[in-house]
């Protein structure tokens, strides 16, 4: 069952109420399965932040949300960034 620290910036800290959590999954699995677990775990508006979110995973920006979340990998959710 691996174990996921998740950390939260921004609009997603607001909507998690908490800047960091650990999760454990059931099961192995994608980006894409963790953020569906974030989601549903903190509700309508957490959902509605994260798609508009970018990824880090262990500290590389995710590509393709079918990368593979293994036992104690770090996520960042970081909202959308703005500049000029």
């Amino acid at each position: 069952m691996p174990t996921v620290t998740v950390r939260y910036f921004g609009a997603a800290r607001a909507a998690a109420g908490r800047a960091m959590e650990t999760l454990a999954l059931s099961k192995a699995g994608t980006v894409a399965d963790l953020v569906s677990a974030i989601g549903q775990r903190h509700g309508e508006r957490m959902a509605t932040v994260l798609v508009r979110c970018s990824f880090l995973l262990d500290e590389v920006a995710v590509t393709a949300t079918n990368s593979e979340v293994v036992d104690l990998s770090t996520l960042d959710v970081l909202p959308p960034f703005a500049g000029g």
